[in-house]
Order: C-alpha cells, then sequence, then structure tokens
C-alpha cells in the first residue's frame, strides 16, 4: 500500500456469496426482468442454460445443477470451457447478481475474459457490491492453486474498470477483441488472497 493512500474497508453487511441454487427461482426471474432483453450477463453461466425453460423450475432447476457441476474437475466441460466456480450475490432469499472465477485461461479468456467475471442487477448497483464480491472471490482464488488472475472489462465501462482497480488491478493494455476493445488488468495475490498491489484501495471483510 502506497504510503498515505485511503483505504476503503469493504464489509459484506446482509450481502453474501451463495451457491448457485433452486431455492431462488422467483427472485432469479425478477432479477433477470430489470436486464434489457438478450442483455450479456457476465459471470452468470447463462450459456450453459442452453434450451433450458429458465422460468420453469424443471429447466430452472437444470441449469442451476450444471452451474455448480463446472467446478467439478473430475467433470469434463464442454469444447471451449473451463472449469469455473459460480457464486450467487444475494440477501437473503433475494439474488443480487453472480461472480464466478474461470480456475485456468483457454485463448479466448487470456484474450478478453479473463479468469473472473460478474454481474449485478440493475436495481442494486451503485452500493458497492460489485467491489465487495469481487474482493472476496479473490480471498478464495488461492484455494483453487491461483495467485494471479486476470481481470477484463469493456473499455467504455468506466465503473467496472474502477472496481478492478480498487482492488488491485493493473492494466497490462487495452485491446480489440472478438468481443469488442477490452481493458485487461492483472491482479498479484499473496497467499491469502489478498492483491499485493500497492494502489489497491479496497480491502473486502470475508463474510
Amino acid at each position: 500500500m502506497a504510503p498515505g493512500m485511503p483505504v476503503f474497508v469493504i464489509v459484506p453487511g446482509m450481502a453474501d456469496l451463495i451457491a448457485p441454487t433452486e431455492r431462488l427461482h422467483s427472485s432469479w426471474l425478477t432479477a433477470r426482468d430489470e436486464w434489457e432483453p438478450g442483455a450479456h450477463q457476465d459471470g452468470t453461466g447463462l450459456r450453459l442454460a442452453g434450451d433450458d425453460d429458465l422460468d420453469s423450475p424443471a429447466g430452472f432447476a437444470s441449469w442451476v445443477e450444471r452451474l455448480r457441476q463446472q467446478s467439478d474437475r473430475s467433470l469434463p466441460v464442454g469444447e471451449g470451457r473451463v472449469h469455473a466456480t459460480h457464486w450467487w450475490i444475494v440477501e437473503g432469499e433475494t439474488y443480487l447478481g453472480a461472480i464466478d472465477l474461470r480456475h485456468y485461461l483457454n485463448a479466448f479468456l487470456l484474450e478478453g475474459g479473463g479468469n473472473i467475471g460478474y454481474s449485478v442487477r440493475p436495481s442494486a448497483r451503485r452500493r458497492g457490491l460489485a467491489s465487495w464480491a469481487l474482493g472476496a472471490v479473490l480471498l478464495k482464488a488461492p484455494a483453487y492453486g491461483l495467485d494471479r488472475v486476470l481481470l477484463t472489462c469493456d473499455d467504455g465501462n468506466v465503473g467496472s474498470a474502477r472496481t478492478i482497480e480498487s482492488n488491485g488491478g493493473v492494466l497490462e493494455d487495452v485491446r480489440r477483441t472478438e468481443t469488442g476493445v477490452k481493458r485487461r488488468y492483472w491482479i498479484t495475490l499473496d497467499d491469502t488472497g489478498r492483491s499485493l498491489s500497492p494502489l489497491a484501495t479496497t480491502r473486502t471483510v470475508a463474510s
């Protein structure tokens, strides 16, 4: 930490990270409807839904099970995918967003996807939830053998860039990828999952 630099401590309050669960189906549907149709929700694993009807309890439960299975390194993942662990950001029984940790990088993720993706439902933004969730997942990263993680965001996404930078993200470059122009940051971690960057201004207290 640079001398004299303020540190903003993010505590979870009522928020928590939990494994995806079919119990929050109704709340998840309400959150989904806040997004524009077809909007990309990073970190949610929606691509794993395939043809599932997420409005139906059975289809939703099937998708949730695939989210859980993606973290099992003993099971194969589909072509172009990597093993990843998914968490939902919640307050009680209310779904607020999602975040995932990709256990390793393939060529696509190295170019512009990164190790961690996250999104917060529109009505829950500007509360520091993204910064808190990112910090909380960084604390978990060493358990997955990671001491350095890649974070990316769209070049024009000022809010996400600030979230990454406050958690110690060091900009490597800005490059054009197949999904648009991306800012690419690396966060180097100690063995407890805390950023080693002297520029980090957020410290998360684990829940």
